[in-house]
Protein backbone atom coordinates (compact mmCIF):
# COMPACT_ATOMS: atom_id res chain seq x y z
CA UNK A 1 0.00 0.00 0.00
CA UNK A 2 2.83 2.40 0.81
CA UNK A 3 4.33 1.86 -2.65
CA UNK A 4 0.93 2.40 -4.26
CA UNK A 5 0.43 5.58 -2.24
CA UNK A 6 3.82 6.94 -3.26
CA UNK A 7 3.17 6.15 -6.92
CA UNK A 8 -0.18 7.92 -6.75
CA UNK A 9 1.32 11.02 -5.19
CA UNK A 10 4.04 11.16 -7.82
CA UNK A 11 1.78 10.79 -10.85
CA UNK A 12 -0.76 13.31 -9.56
CA UNK A 13 1.92 15.89 -8.73
CA UNK A 14 3.39 15.43 -12.23
CA UNK A 15 0.15 16.31 -14.08
CA UNK A 16 0.65 19.55 -16.01
CA UNK A 17 -1.84 22.35 -15.36
CA UNK A 18 -2.41 23.76 -18.88
CA UNK A 19 -3.02 27.42 -18.04
CA UNK A 20 0.38 27.88 -16.41
CA UNK A 21 2.21 25.03 -18.09
CA UNK A 22 3.53 23.90 -14.69
CA UNK A 23 2.82 20.71 -12.79
CA UNK A 24 0.19 20.52 -10.07
CA UNK A 25 3.00 19.83 -7.63
CA UNK A 26 4.90 22.94 -8.75
CA UNK A 27 1.96 25.26 -8.14
CA UNK A 28 1.01 23.72 -4.79
CA UNK A 29 -2.34 22.45 -6.04
CA UNK A 30 -2.23 18.96 -4.49
CA UNK A 31 -3.90 18.92 -1.10
CA UNK A 32 -4.25 15.21 -0.55
CA UNK A 33 -3.90 11.84 -2.26
CA UNK A 34 -4.94 8.56 -0.73
CA UNK A 35 -6.02 5.12 -1.84
CA UNK A 36 -8.51 2.72 -0.27
CA UNK A 37 -9.69 -0.56 -1.70
CA UNK A 38 -8.55 0.10 -5.27
CA UNK A 39 -10.02 3.61 -5.16
CA UNK A 40 -7.91 6.79 -5.36
CA UNK A 41 -9.16 10.00 -3.77
CA UNK A 42 -7.43 13.20 -4.88
CA UNK A 43 -8.01 16.66 -3.41
CA UNK A 44 -6.82 19.66 -5.43
CA UNK A 45 -6.97 23.43 -4.92
CA UNK A 46 -6.79 25.95 -7.76
CA UNK A 47 -6.04 29.67 -7.43
CA UNK A 48 -9.58 30.95 -8.08
CA UNK A 49 -13.04 29.43 -8.28
CA UNK A 50 -13.35 30.35 -11.97
CA UNK A 51 -10.04 28.77 -12.97
CA UNK A 52 -10.23 27.67 -16.63
CA UNK A 53 -10.62 24.09 -17.84
CA UNK A 54 -11.20 22.47 -14.47
CA UNK A 55 -12.86 19.48 -16.08
CA UNK A 56 -9.80 18.96 -18.27
CA UNK A 57 -7.57 19.03 -15.19
CA UNK A 58 -9.89 16.58 -13.46
CA UNK A 59 -9.74 14.18 -16.42
CA UNK A 60 -5.94 14.41 -16.64
CA UNK A 61 -5.62 13.55 -12.95
CA UNK A 62 -8.06 10.66 -13.31
CA UNK A 63 -6.12 9.27 -16.27
CA UNK A 64 -2.79 9.58 -14.44
CA UNK A 65 -4.06 7.97 -11.24
CA UNK A 66 -5.88 5.19 -13.10
CA UNK A 67 -2.54 4.18 -14.59
CA UNK A 68 -1.21 3.14 -11.19
CA UNK A 69 -1.37 -0.61 -10.57
CA UNK A 70 -4.22 -1.56 -8.28
CA UNK A 71 -6.35 1.55 -8.91
CA UNK A 72 -9.74 0.90 -10.50
CA UNK A 73 -11.63 4.06 -9.56
CA UNK A 74 -10.53 7.70 -9.15
CA UNK A 75 -12.39 10.54 -7.42
CA UNK A 76 -11.10 14.11 -7.84
CA UNK A 77 -12.31 16.97 -5.67
CA UNK A 78 -11.36 20.54 -6.63
CA UNK A 79 -11.39 23.43 -4.17
CA UNK A 80 -9.99 26.97 -4.05
CA UNK A 81 -6.69 28.16 -2.63
CA UNK A 82 -6.75 30.38 0.43
CA UNK A 83 -4.96 33.73 0.65
CA UNK A 84 -1.70 32.21 1.84
CA UNK A 85 -1.73 29.63 -0.97
CA UNK A 86 -2.25 32.34 -3.57
CA UNK A 87 0.49 34.50 -2.09
CA UNK A 88 2.88 31.53 -2.21
CA UNK A 89 1.93 30.80 -5.83
CA UNK A 90 2.41 34.42 -6.82
CA UNK A 91 5.87 34.46 -5.22
CA UNK A 92 6.74 31.19 -6.93
CA UNK A 93 5.71 32.59 -10.33
CA UNK A 94 7.60 35.83 -9.72
CA UNK A 95 10.73 33.92 -8.80
CA UNK A 96 10.41 31.86 -11.96
CA UNK A 97 9.75 34.96 -14.08
CA UNK A 98 12.54 37.08 -12.70
CA UNK A 99 15.07 34.62 -11.38
CA UNK A 100 14.99 36.33 -7.96
CA UNK A 101 12.76 36.39 -4.89
CA UNK A 102 10.36 39.32 -4.92
CA UNK A 103 8.31 38.40 -1.88
CA UNK A 104 8.59 41.95 -0.54
CA UNK A 105 5.64 42.93 -2.72
CA UNK A 106 2.85 40.83 -1.28
CA UNK A 107 -0.18 42.28 -3.01
CA UNK A 108 -2.50 39.30 -2.65
CA UNK A 109 -4.82 41.30 -0.41
CA UNK A 110 -6.41 43.04 -3.37
CA UNK A 111 -4.86 45.86 -5.39
CA UNK A 112 -5.56 49.53 -5.18
CA UNK A 113 -2.86 50.27 -7.68
CA UNK A 114 -1.26 53.60 -8.20
CA UNK A 115 -1.96 53.15 -11.87
CA UNK A 116 -5.70 52.81 -11.55
CA UNK A 117 -8.60 50.62 -10.60
CA UNK A 118 -7.72 47.38 -8.82
CA UNK A 119 -9.76 44.45 -7.56
CA UNK A 120 -10.30 43.62 -3.93
CA UNK A 121 -11.43 40.07 -4.63
CA UNK A 122 -8.68 37.51 -4.43
CA UNK A 123 -7.53 36.56 -7.89
CA UNK A 124 -10.44 38.35 -9.50
CA UNK A 125 -10.98 38.65 -13.22
CA UNK A 126 -9.06 41.10 -15.34
CA UNK A 127 -11.72 43.66 -16.20
CA UNK A 128 -10.95 47.17 -15.02
CA UNK A 129 -11.89 50.74 -15.74
CA UNK A 130 -10.10 52.88 -18.24
CA UNK A 131 -8.22 54.62 -15.46
CA UNK A 132 -5.92 51.63 -15.12
CA UNK A 133 -5.50 47.92 -14.92
CA UNK A 134 -6.70 45.26 -12.55
CA UNK A 135 -3.10 44.15 -12.25
CA UNK A 136 -1.63 47.44 -11.13
CA UNK A 137 0.98 47.42 -8.39
CA UNK A 138 -0.26 48.04 -4.92
CA UNK A 139 2.44 50.58 -4.32
CA UNK A 140 4.13 48.30 -1.77
CA UNK A 141 7.38 46.46 -1.94
CA UNK A 142 10.25 46.54 -4.38
CA UNK A 143 10.06 47.29 -8.06
CA UNK A 144 9.68 44.18 -10.17
CA UNK A 145 12.75 43.06 -12.02
CA UNK A 146 12.94 42.61 -15.76
CA UNK A 147 11.42 39.23 -16.70
CA UNK A 148 13.96 36.72 -17.92
CA UNK A 149 12.45 36.47 -21.38
CA UNK A 150 13.17 40.18 -21.98
CA UNK A 151 16.83 39.92 -21.04
CA UNK A 152 19.57 39.79 -23.70
CA UNK A 153 20.56 36.22 -22.86
CA UNK A 154 17.02 34.85 -23.30
CA UNK A 155 16.20 32.59 -26.22
CA UNK A 156 12.72 34.14 -26.58
CA UNK A 157 12.19 35.87 -29.91
CA UNK A 158 10.20 39.09 -29.70
CA UNK A 159 8.52 39.77 -33.05
CA UNK A 160 6.57 42.93 -33.75
CA UNK A 161 3.96 42.69 -36.51
CA UNK A 162 3.85 46.14 -38.05
CA UNK A 163 2.12 48.07 -40.81
CA UNK A 164 2.05 51.67 -41.91
CA UNK A 165 -1.73 51.83 -42.05
CA UNK A 166 -4.83 50.07 -40.82
CA UNK A 167 -6.96 47.77 -42.91
CA UNK A 168 -4.22 45.50 -44.25
CA UNK A 169 -5.08 42.57 -41.97
CA UNK A 170 -2.19 42.97 -39.55
CA UNK A 171 -4.12 41.57 -36.57
CA UNK A 172 -5.43 38.65 -38.63
CA UNK A 173 -1.87 37.85 -39.65
CA UNK A 174 -0.69 38.08 -36.04
CA UNK A 175 -3.39 35.79 -34.66
CA UNK A 176 -3.17 33.13 -37.35
CA UNK A 177 0.62 33.17 -37.41
CA UNK A 178 0.62 32.64 -33.63
CA UNK A 179 -1.75 29.69 -33.95
CA UNK A 180 0.31 28.19 -36.79
CA UNK A 181 3.50 28.52 -34.71
CA UNK A 182 1.80 26.88 -31.73
CA UNK A 183 0.67 24.00 -33.97
CA UNK A 184 4.34 23.47 -34.85
CA UNK A 185 5.05 22.89 -31.18
CA UNK A 186 6.37 26.31 -30.18
CA UNK A 187 5.43 28.13 -26.98
CA UNK A 188 3.77 31.29 -28.25
CA UNK A 189 2.34 34.45 -26.75
CA UNK A 190 0.57 37.41 -28.33
CA UNK A 191 0.70 40.89 -26.87
CA UNK A 192 -1.98 43.11 -28.37
CA UNK A 193 -0.14 46.43 -28.26
CA UNK A 194 -2.72 48.12 -30.47
CA UNK A 195 -4.06 49.82 -27.35
CA UNK A 196 -6.50 52.08 -29.20
CA UNK A 197 -7.78 49.50 -31.67
CA UNK A 198 -7.56 46.23 -29.71
CA UNK A 199 -9.10 43.25 -31.48
CA UNK A 200 -6.94 40.22 -30.73
CA UNK A 201 -8.96 38.64 -27.85
CA UNK A 202 -12.08 38.34 -29.98
CA UNK A 203 -10.19 37.18 -33.07
CA UNK A 204 -8.29 34.53 -31.13
CA UNK A 205 -11.43 33.32 -29.38
CA UNK A 206 -10.19 33.71 -25.81
CA UNK A 207 -13.13 32.48 -23.74
CA UNK A 208 -11.93 33.71 -20.35
CA UNK A 209 -10.30 36.81 -18.95
CA UNK A 210 -6.77 37.00 -17.60
CA UNK A 211 -6.58 36.04 -13.94
CA UNK A 212 -5.15 38.47 -11.42
CA UNK A 213 -3.07 37.23 -8.50
CA UNK A 214 -2.20 40.36 -6.56
CA UNK A 215 0.25 42.28 -8.75
CA UNK A 216 0.62 39.46 -11.26
CA UNK A 217 -1.54 38.72 -14.30
CA UNK A 218 -1.88 35.31 -15.90
CA UNK A 219 -2.69 35.90 -19.59
CA UNK A 220 -5.68 34.19 -21.12
CA UNK A 221 -5.02 31.31 -23.49
CA UNK A 222 -6.70 30.00 -26.64
CA UNK A 223 -5.59 27.53 -29.32
CA UNK A 224 -2.32 27.01 -27.46
CA UNK A 225 -1.48 30.73 -27.48
CA UNK A 226 -1.22 33.03 -24.44
CA UNK A 227 -2.72 36.48 -25.02
CA UNK A 228 -2.91 39.80 -23.22
CA UNK A 229 -4.71 42.87 -24.50
CA UNK A 230 -6.32 46.10 -23.37
CA UNK A 231 -9.50 44.48 -24.68
CA UNK A 232 -9.64 42.41 -21.50
CA UNK A 233 -9.68 45.48 -19.29
CA UNK A 234 -12.10 47.90 -20.95
CA UNK A 235 -15.51 47.31 -22.53
CA UNK A 236 -15.60 46.86 -26.30
CA UNK A 237 -17.43 50.14 -26.84
CA UNK A 238 -15.22 52.25 -24.57
CA UNK A 239 -12.46 54.27 -26.24
CA UNK A 240 -9.00 54.45 -24.71
CA UNK A 241 -7.96 58.10 -24.59
CA UNK A 242 -4.42 58.16 -23.26
CA UNK A 243 -1.27 60.16 -23.72
CA UNK A 244 2.08 58.58 -24.45
CA UNK A 245 3.31 58.06 -20.84
CA UNK A 246 0.20 56.04 -19.96
CA UNK A 247 0.62 53.91 -23.06
CA UNK A 248 4.24 53.29 -22.13
CA UNK A 249 3.27 52.21 -18.62
CA UNK A 250 0.60 49.87 -19.98
CA UNK A 251 3.12 48.19 -22.29
CA UNK A 252 5.58 47.83 -19.40
CA UNK A 253 2.93 46.20 -17.23
CA UNK A 254 1.70 43.89 -19.98
CA UNK A 255 5.26 42.61 -20.31
CA UNK A 256 6.64 42.84 -16.79
CA UNK A 257 3.61 42.03 -14.65
CA UNK A 258 2.31 39.08 -16.64
CA UNK A 259 3.10 35.38 -16.40
CA UNK A 260 4.25 34.65 -19.95
CA UNK A 261 6.49 31.84 -18.79
CA UNK A 262 9.47 31.86 -21.15
CA UNK A 263 7.89 31.63 -24.60
CA UNK A 264 9.79 30.63 -27.70
CA UNK A 265 8.14 33.50 -29.55
CA UNK A 266 6.16 36.51 -28.35
CA UNK A 267 4.32 38.21 -31.20
CA UNK A 268 3.37 41.85 -30.70
CA UNK A 269 0.42 43.19 -32.65
CA UNK A 270 1.61 46.76 -33.12
CA UNK A 271 -0.68 49.69 -33.88
CA UNK A 272 -0.58 51.19 -37.37
CA UNK A 273 1.88 53.98 -37.95
CA UNK A 274 4.97 55.08 -36.08
CA UNK A 275 3.71 56.63 -32.83
CA UNK A 276 4.16 56.26 -29.09
CA UNK A 277 3.71 52.49 -28.85
CA UNK A 278 6.48 51.87 -31.38
CA UNK A 279 8.81 54.05 -29.34
CA UNK A 280 7.84 52.24 -26.14
CA UNK A 281 8.42 48.81 -27.65
CA UNK A 282 11.84 49.88 -28.88
CA UNK A 283 12.71 50.95 -25.36
CA UNK A 284 11.20 48.02 -23.47
CA UNK A 285 12.01 45.34 -26.06
CA UNK A 286 15.25 46.43 -27.79
CA UNK A 287 15.79 42.91 -29.18
CA UNK A 288 12.56 43.05 -31.16
CA UNK A 289 12.42 41.82 -34.72
CA UNK A 290 9.91 43.43 -37.07
CA UNK A 291 7.72 41.86 -39.75
CA UNK A 292 6.00 44.33 -42.05
CA UNK A 293 2.52 43.49 -43.36
CA UNK A 294 1.31 45.06 -46.57
CA UNK A 295 -1.11 44.38 -49.40
CA UNK A 296 -0.18 44.07 -53.09
CA UNK A 297 -1.24 47.59 -54.04
CA UNK A 298 1.59 50.14 -54.45
CA UNK A 299 -0.12 52.74 -52.23
CA UNK A 300 -0.16 50.35 -49.25
CA UNK A 301 3.43 49.36 -49.97
CA UNK A 302 4.63 52.97 -49.79
CA UNK A 303 2.88 53.53 -46.45
CA UNK A 304 4.18 50.27 -44.97
CA UNK A 305 7.67 51.34 -45.94
CA UNK A 306 7.47 54.17 -43.41
CA UNK A 307 6.90 51.78 -40.52
CA UNK A 308 9.93 49.76 -41.60
CA UNK A 309 12.10 52.86 -41.80
CA UNK A 310 10.88 53.94 -38.37
CA UNK A 311 11.85 50.55 -36.95
CA UNK A 312 15.31 50.83 -38.39
CA UNK A 313 15.77 54.32 -36.98
CA UNK A 314 14.96 52.79 -33.60
CA UNK A 315 17.59 50.08 -34.25
CA UNK A 316 15.03 47.29 -34.53
CA UNK A 317 15.77 44.52 -36.99
CA UNK A 318 13.35 44.33 -39.95
CA UNK A 319 13.32 40.63 -40.87
CA UNK A 320 10.89 40.44 -43.75
CA UNK A 321 7.63 41.34 -45.45
CA UNK A 322 4.31 39.51 -45.42
CA UNK A 323 1.90 40.27 -48.26
CA UNK A 324 -1.74 39.84 -47.28
CA UNK A 325 -4.77 39.65 -49.60
CA UNK A 326 -2.50 38.62 -52.46
CA UNK A 327 -5.20 36.92 -54.53
CA UNK A 328 -8.64 35.42 -54.47
CA UNK A 329 -9.19 31.94 -55.89
CA UNK A 330 -12.54 31.73 -57.65
CA UNK A 331 -14.80 28.73 -58.05
CA UNK A 332 -13.24 28.27 -61.48
CA UNK A 333 -9.82 27.72 -59.89
CA UNK A 334 -8.44 30.96 -61.29
CA UNK A 335 -6.51 33.42 -59.15
CA UNK A 336 -7.83 36.97 -59.21
CA UNK A 337 -5.51 39.73 -58.01
CA UNK A 338 -8.17 42.04 -56.60
CA UNK A 339 -5.70 44.49 -55.08
CA UNK A 340 -3.10 44.45 -57.81
CA UNK A 341 0.22 42.68 -57.54
CA UNK A 342 3.85 43.20 -56.73
CA UNK A 343 3.55 45.46 -53.70
CA UNK A 344 4.97 42.97 -51.24
CA UNK A 345 7.95 42.04 -53.41
CA UNK A 346 8.64 45.70 -54.21
CA UNK A 347 8.65 46.58 -50.51
CA UNK A 348 10.91 43.62 -49.70
CA UNK A 349 13.31 44.66 -52.45
CA UNK A 350 13.37 48.27 -51.24
CA UNK A 351 14.13 47.14 -47.69
CA UNK A 352 16.61 44.46 -48.71
CA UNK A 353 14.70 41.74 -46.82
CA UNK A 354 12.87 38.61 -48.00
CA UNK A 355 9.21 38.39 -48.92
CA UNK A 356 8.36 35.75 -46.32
CA UNK A 357 4.92 34.83 -47.53
CA UNK A 358 1.85 35.72 -49.58
CA UNK A 359 -1.55 35.09 -48.06
CA UNK A 360 -4.68 34.62 -50.16
CA UNK A 361 -7.93 36.44 -49.54
CA UNK A 362 -10.78 34.14 -48.55
CA UNK A 363 -14.05 34.90 -46.72
CA UNK A 364 -13.30 32.23 -44.11
CA UNK A 365 -10.30 34.24 -42.91
CA UNK A 366 -12.53 37.19 -42.08
CA UNK A 367 -15.25 34.94 -40.65
CA UNK A 368 -12.74 33.24 -38.37
CA UNK A 369 -11.76 36.60 -36.92
CA UNK A 370 -15.40 37.50 -36.30
CA UNK A 371 -16.27 34.19 -34.61
CA UNK A 372 -13.05 33.67 -32.67
CA UNK A 373 -12.02 30.57 -34.60
CA UNK A 374 -8.84 31.46 -36.52
CA UNK A 375 -8.58 29.76 -39.88
CA UNK A 376 -5.12 28.43 -38.96
CA UNK A 377 -6.90 26.37 -36.28
CA UNK A 378 -10.21 25.71 -38.06
CA UNK A 379 -8.81 24.67 -41.45
CA UNK A 380 -5.03 24.18 -41.20
CA UNK A 381 -4.96 22.09 -44.39
CA UNK A 382 -6.88 24.60 -46.52
CA UNK A 383 -5.33 27.13 -48.85
CA UNK A 384 -4.90 29.85 -46.23
CA UNK A 385 -4.05 27.42 -43.42
CA UNK A 386 -1.22 25.97 -45.48
CA UNK A 387 0.02 29.46 -46.31
CA UNK A 388 0.19 30.34 -42.61
CA UNK A 389 1.91 27.03 -41.84
CA UNK A 390 4.54 27.76 -44.47
CA UNK A 391 4.99 31.29 -43.12
CA UNK A 392 5.35 29.97 -39.56
CA UNK A 393 7.95 27.39 -40.61
CA UNK A 394 9.95 30.03 -42.45
CA UNK A 395 9.92 32.48 -39.55
CA UNK A 396 10.82 29.76 -37.04
CA UNK A 397 13.61 28.59 -39.33
CA UNK A 398 15.16 32.05 -39.64
CA UNK A 399 16.27 32.06 -36.03
CA UNK A 400 16.73 35.25 -34.03
CA UNK A 401 18.22 38.39 -35.48
CA UNK A 402 21.77 39.29 -34.62
CA UNK A 403 22.00 42.18 -32.21
CA UNK A 404 24.99 44.41 -32.73
CA UNK A 405 25.91 46.46 -29.70
CA UNK A 406 27.39 49.89 -30.25
CA UNK A 407 29.96 49.31 -27.51
CA UNK A 408 31.32 46.30 -29.44
CA UNK A 409 31.91 48.24 -32.65
CA UNK A 410 35.55 48.63 -33.68
CA UNK A 411 36.24 52.23 -34.58
CA UNK A 412 39.03 53.16 -36.93
CA UNK A 413 41.32 55.73 -35.32
CA UNK A 414 42.71 58.70 -37.19
CA UNK A 415 46.13 57.14 -36.98
CA UNK A 416 44.78 53.89 -38.43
Amino acid sequence: MAREQMALEQVVAAVVEPELGLTLGDIGAVRGVRSRRHRAEVALVLPVAAWPDQEGIRESVRAAAAGVDGIDDVAVEIGVMDDDDRAALRRRLRIDMEGADTEGSDADQGTNGANGHGHGDQGGQGHGEQGGHGHAHGGQGDEAQTPRFLRPESSTRLIGISSGKGGVGKSSVTVNLAVALARLGHRVGVLDADVYGFSVPKMLGADHDPIVLGDLVIPAAAHGVRVLSMGFFVPDDQPVIWRGPMLHKAIEQFLGDAWWGEPDLLLVDMPPGTGDVTLSLAQVMPRSEILVVTTPQPAAQRVAQRSAYAARKLRLSVRGVVENMSWFTGDDGQRYELFGSGGGQALADDLGVPLLGQLPLVPALREGGDTGLPIAAADPDGEVGQAFSALARRIAGMGPARVYRRELAVRQTAAG
